[in-house]
């Protein structure tokens, strides 16, 4: 059989977002990279602030005015999420490195359990940062 342009054989074209449905278990990947780039940017937060500690009062007070202001506060809210969230999911991937957890009801489980503990812990964190009790 030839491959001239009018017998051309029709091969599937590979698979991508179009032709997949999103499922939670592929968003929570997608989620797990983004906040491991999150946390990239949050460390170099943590270097600033580190290092205006390091250069005295007046810098300190600079930095510490930006992080304190409510876009700063809105940032480190997330920063906190991010690093909850892509623990939980360490700890998940943690789990499927013994060879558990790897059945669909256990996943999905998981993956609904990583976001609301996430989120539920993230206030927490700052609740207790803020001495709501």
């Amino acid at each position: 059989m030839s491959t001239t342009p009018q017998n051309k054989i029709k091969r599937p074209l590979s698979p991508h977002l179009q032709i997949y449905k999103p499922m939670l278990t592929m968003t929570m990947s997608i989620v797990h990279r983004i906040t491991g780039v999150i946390l990239f940017l949050a460390t170099l937060l943590l270097a600033w602030w580190l290092i205006a500690a390091a250069a005295g009062p007046a810098y300190f007070d600079f930095v510490e005015g930006i992080l304190t202001s409510l876009l700063g506060r809105f940032v480190l809210f997330g920063a906190t999420w991010a690093l909850i969230h892509h623990t939980l999911g360490g700890l998940k991937h943690f789990l499927w490195d013994t060879g558990r957890g790897f059945d669909l009801k256990t996943v999905e489980l998981m993956a609904k359990g990583s976001i609301i503990a996430s989120i539920a812990l993230t206030f927490l964190v700052w609740a207790i940062a803020y001495g709501v009790r």
